[in-house]
């Protein structure tokens, strides 16, 4: 078995290992208290963010697929109804940035589809269970933060939407090469469902870390969150 089986193995086990300890250090009668119950959780999440960080291997890319394997008609999930997706004005709207950025200039669209484009037939999984495959073009985020001068060094990137939705992810994963600012999908502008007028599409984690239409983006050493991480889920999120 080679060295990277084993360390992951390793970190398997220590997985485990740690979430029996928080359970253990808990007896039945404190667990039942709402306060102490949330404690544990928010600390078992805590190691499961670690360990999945630990094993994210940043030159490991998702499982893509052929054109026939795309998902028609493709699925709309928000934590709204599809007619509640928000209406950006294209020709007002601008990428605001923020933070750990040297360039911190507004981008407009037209701007962003000058920039090298890529295309990825790959899936989504949600946390609920469900997955589809889709085809999404746009600017790979690390060539944008290149770009923009942004500190490639700091430890988070987070997003903020139109519609009140936020998230935010670490620097290796914003660094991977599937991770992109998406403006096209099924090979046509994004629609307002699926994030108009440019979402985060980033394949190796689950569908909540790919927030839709994106309206401010930043560069941070200090600790993001997102809008289903202050609800409970797991922040790495990876798939």
């Amino acid at each position: 078995m080679n060295t990277r089986l084993n360390r992951r193995a390793l970190l398997g086990r220590s997985l485990a290992f740690g979430a029996a300890a928080s359970l253990t250090g808990c007896d039945y009668d404190n667990l039942k208290h709402p306060d102490l119950a949330d404690r544990a959780l928010t600390a078992m999440s805590r190691w499961n963010d670690e360990v999945q960080a630990a094993l994210f291997d940043p030159h490991t890319l998702a499982p893509t697929f052929p054109a026939s394997a795309i998902t028609r008609p493709p699925r709309f999930n928000a934590f709204y109804g599809i007619d509640q997706a928000p209406r950006v004005d294209l020709t007002t709207w601008r990428l605001g940035l923020t933070g750990r950025i040297g360039d911190k200039r507004p981008w407009r669209l037209a701007e962003l589809r000058a920039l090298p484009q890529e295309s990825q037939i790959t899936r989504l999984v949600c946390v609920e269970g469900w997955r589809v495959v889709g085809q999404w073009g746009g600017v790979p985020l690390g060539h944008f933060l290149r770009r923009v001068n942004a500190d490639l060094k700091a430890r988070y990137v987070s997003f903020h939407c139109a519609d009140g939705y936020y998230e935010s992810i670490d620097m290796a994963s914003a660094l991977h090469p599937q991770t992109i600012l998406a403006l096209d999908f099924l090979g046509a502008p994004l629609t307002a469902p699926f994030g108009a007028p440019v979402r985060l599409r980033i394949p190796t984690k689950l569908g909540y870390k790919n927030p839709k239409s994106i309206v401010a983006l930043g560069v941070t050493n200090t600790f993001p969150s997102g809008y289903w991480v202050r609800q409970g889920y797991n922040w790495f999120g990876g798939s």
